[in-house]
């Protein structure tokens, strides 16, 4: 399988939502950028901000979509095709609120599952042919408290367990960009 090229963190702009639930997949990337020294810098041509690292050898694109969550694909759509890289050389990291606070799970292809990034990322693509990482951030209990649940902040024990998911996932993202997703897939949920 082909190594990833582009990590994609999906979230909303603007001070707001910092820190918000939803924005996990923005604080994955951010926090992969701030351990490389790196800095995001807008790039209006991708609809969002972008940075080029390096994990495991591997160069790799960071972007954070500027276009608010429900219409990530646009900013998807054109970074994958500016850069020529295919939708399986992609991981985009979001919010899952079907995995708890501290569980981080990678997967690849499938449906939204009824999360609006996704969905707006797989009708620009027509398919869900592309990696995930699913940053858990819990369930309220009923969907009527979702849109409330996801644009409020976790509390402070809930960051911390997030933040622990984003540092396991960080730790095993070497063995993704090298092309060995499964390794890093069997890794990250058994923790060994």
């Amino acid at each position: 399988m082909a190594g990833l090229r582009l990590i994609v963190g999906l979230g909303n702009p603007g001070p707001e939502y910092a820190n918000t639930r939803h924005n996990a997949g923005f604080r994955f990337v951010d926090t992969l950028a701030e351990r490389m020294s790196a800095r995001f810098g807008a790039d209006a041509k991708l609809f969002g901000a972008t940075v080029k690292v390096d994990i495991g050898g591997q160069p790799v694109w960071l972007l954070k979509p500027g276009t608010f969550m429900n219409l990530s694909g646009k900013s998807v759509a054109a970074a994958l095709r500016f850069w020529k890289f295919a939708p399986e050389e992609m991981l985009i990291a979001h919010d899952e609120l079907d995995l708890p606070p501290g569980t981080a799970r990678l997967k690849f292809d499938g449906g939204h599952g009824g999360q609006n990034g996704l969905r707006d990322i797989v009708g620009h693509l027509g398919h869900g042919k592309f990696h995930r990482l699913r940053v858990g951030i819990g369930h309220p209990g009923h969907k009527d408290n979702v849109v409330p649940w996801v644009l409020g902040r976790p509390s402070q024990d809930d960051s911390i367990m997030i933040g622990r998911a984003i540092d396991a996932a960080i730790a095993v993202l070497p063995l993704a960009t090298s092309g060995d997703f499964n390794e890093a897939m069997k890794r990250l949920h058994t923790g060994k």
